[in-house]
């Protein structure tokens, strides 16, 4: 298949601002650095802002290429990986279920469901996608549409994968499944919108170092945080 140079770009643009916003993390709750921007509406439109382009942009590029479930599993694995090295150096400040694990669960049930969501007309598809991601927005705090969630639902581990948190459930990285899974599957729409008559200018080269970087995206982010912190570290 065609390279996209420009989604290469998009992809390492955002792992590079990924990078700072961690380093900044590091800066504020490692050294001390007193940022109330950072841990205010500024920090979390930030964050949102990163994660929202990947997840968009993993869901856009989730049918290209070939195995798509062998790619599903590794990212889930890198999630994993990361969720256990986090329980064991800094359990304070654990990963559960963060963006690689989402990422991951949500390219194997894109895989799986390839058949069926085929049939599904994509500006109808897009349409769907994003009126659920608002309905379901509010799911982890116990409400869609500002309606009460049974609190049931918020029983364990495993409701917390699927977007219901128990309330002594903690994790510093958190992406269930509702409501990110429909911000993924608006990147699949969005994809077959335009399979077949992609604009020309993606395949071209804007800033070889950004596509260099979103090419390697997953292994920047499995490295990145403890390069960070072992700077950090050592300037304290």
């Amino acid at each position: 298949m065609k390279r996209y140079q420009v989604i290469d770009c998009i992809r390492g643009l955002a792992i590079l601002n990924m990078v700072a916003y961690h380093a900044m993390w590091d800066i504020v709750y490692i050294l001390g650095v007193k940022a109330d921007w950072y841990i205010g509406a500024a920090g979390i439109i930030w964050q949102r802002s990163i994660c929202f382009t990947f997840i968009l942009l993993s869901g856009f590029c989730c049918y290209m290429g070939k195995h798509p479930i062998r790619r599903g599993a590794i990212v889930f694995g890198c999630g994993a990986l990361v969720t256990a090295a986090t329980l064991l150096i800094m359990p304070e400040n654990r990963i559960i279920f963060g963006v690689l694990t989402f990422i991951g669960s949500a390219m194997l049930i894109a895989a799986l469901l390839r058949k069926w969501v085929d049939k599904i007309p994509p500006v109808l598809g897009m349409a769907l996608s994003f009126a659920l991601l608002i309905i379901t927005w509010k799911a982890e705090i116990g409400f869609m549409l500002d309606m009460p969630v049974p609190d049931r639902l918020y029983a364990n581990t495993l409701t917390a994968y699927l977007g219901f948190p128990p309330s002594d459930f903690f994790s510093t990285d958190y992406y269930p499944l509702l409501p990110w899974i429909f911000l993924f599957f608006a990147g699949v729409f969005l994809y077959r919108m335009a399979e077949g008559r992609m604009p020309r200018f993606l395949e071209r080269s804007l800033c070889r170092p950004l596509e260099w970087a979103g090419r390697h995206s997953l292994i920047i982010y499995l490295l990145h945080q403890p390069l960070l912190m072992l700077i950090f570290n050592l300037l304290m």
